[in-house]
């Protein structure tokens, strides 16, 4: 898979923007606050419904407009696919495949398949479990669009049973039989929710774990002539909220991939926390309190790794999430925003060799220089919003035209 077109209007610092894309290499060069990022925000956004660097719409139309619109055309088994999106914060996203309306915009989602890392997946690592409950979620609606709606009902119920939890204070005083019946109904309904979502994010780990592995020693391995240090070695496990509810002997080396299991656990523990829910008011138990643990070894990456290895292993997560992807149809689209930056020449060289035989990997920098060697290809330099396009040659940039 690669596109071939982006088109935006009135994206974050664009009033207008059309860049032609190409299979292979396509690097996007600018100094900071010049508006690279937002090309590849874009090109991110268009696969996931989802920005990596802002949680909410707003910050993505440009002061004074009051809808953005982005243009993708991928390239996938000999096949042209046209995606357009109309933001406008505060209401339902727009969308068309091949200009034909669709009901909904998540209908879109599956057909730009996108693996973006940047600087912001350091919270993988450094950040609250919700970074990487986030990163699972976003990884299995690429794998399996239709979990977007089992993810967005989950949202919706846990919602409204937060809210009768907050409202039991004063109604089970004047009706308390039937808010217990009430909250009985959601229990259902988030259980079987809760319990889909969390087997599918366990099949997943398992499925990345292993490649995620690999791509961490390959990045920040030992090099042939020294030796392997099992203390630097990344595991992944996923950790549960409701493991101990779960009525099985192996638990918690292996957690089950089953949907009933955790259905079960799920309402056991709520019913085991019903009365400490009701007191403050909020939903103790469901996949919104789990975590993926991360670890170096025997410790915890959080608080453990350095910088280097904590930008490594973030790497190597999203790195192990194109190699899901592509094993399972046609490569995604790989971005790579400002990863070289804070890589050594160790790293830099390395991550060249894994990355330079995809069908599409879109590259920012800053500068030419650091871009390494073997990555030579087209090019777009920004320069305070215009666009230069021309030619890059390991550092050495060309003159082009101007879209």
């Amino acid at each position: 898979m690669h596109a071939t077109l982006l088109e935006l209007t009135d994206f974050r610092s664009y009033p207008s923007v059309t860049l032609s894309l190409h299979p292979g290499i396509n690097v996007i060069l600018g100094r900071n606050g010049q508006g690279k990022t937002n090309l590849v925000e874009a090109i991110g956004y268009l696969a996931t419904l989802g920005s990596h660097r802002v949680a909410t719409d707003a910050p993505l139309v440009r002061s004074g407009a009051a809808t953005a619109l982005l243009r993708l055309q991928v390239d996938a088994a000999g096949r042209s696919t046209l995606l357009e999106l109309a933001i406008e914060p505060g209401k339902a996203k727009r969308a068309r495949i091949n200009r034909s309306p669709v009901p909904r915009a998540a209908a879109i989602l599956g057909i730009a398949r996108v693996v973006t890392f940047a600087p912001e997946d350091l919270a993988l690592v450094k950040g609250d479990p919700n970074e990487r409950r986030r990163f699972l979620d976003d990884l299995l609606v690429q794998q399996r669009p239709l979990l977007a709606s089992t993810r967005a009902d989950y949202d919706r119920v846990l919602k409204q049973r937060n809210a009768l939890l907050r409202s039991t204070s004063v109604a089970r005083r004047s009706a308390g039989a039937e808010v217990d019946r009430t909250l009985a109904v959601w229990d259902e309904q988030l259980a079987e929710l809760g319990a889909t979502l969390t087997a599918a994010r366990i099949r997943l780990v398992q499925d990345i774990e292993q490649p995620a592995v690999d791509a961490y020693a390959q990045i920040s391995g030992p090099s042939v002539t020294e030796p392997a240090d099992s203390s630097t070695n990344l595991s992944l496990r996923y950790v549960s909220a409701v493991e101990r509810w779960l009525d099985r002997p192996d638990v918690p080396i292996n957690l089950p991939t089953e949907v009933e299991p955790w259905r079960a656990a799920l309402l056991s523990a709520i019913a085991d926390r019903r009365r400490e829910e009701m007191d403050r008011g909020v939903t103790l138990v469901g996949p919104q309190r789990d975590d993926l643990e991360l670890r170096l070894g025997d410790q915890p990456a959080k608080g453990y790794a350095s910088h280097g290895e904590s930008w490594s292993i973030a790497l190597a997560l999203r790195l192990a999430c194109y190699r899901l992807l592509a094993a399972t149809g046609e490569d995604p689209i790989l971005v790579l925003d400002d990863v070289f930056a804070e890589l050594d020449a160790r790293r830099r060289s390395r991550l060249v060799q894994m990355v330079r035989e995809a069908e599409q990997v879109i590259i920012t920098a800053a500068v030419a220089e650091d871009v390494p060697a073997g990555l030579d290809g087209h090019r777009f330099e920004v320069t305070t919003g215009r666009v230069t396009v021309g030619q890059l040659t390991t550092g050495v940039l060309t003159e082009g035209s101007v879209q």
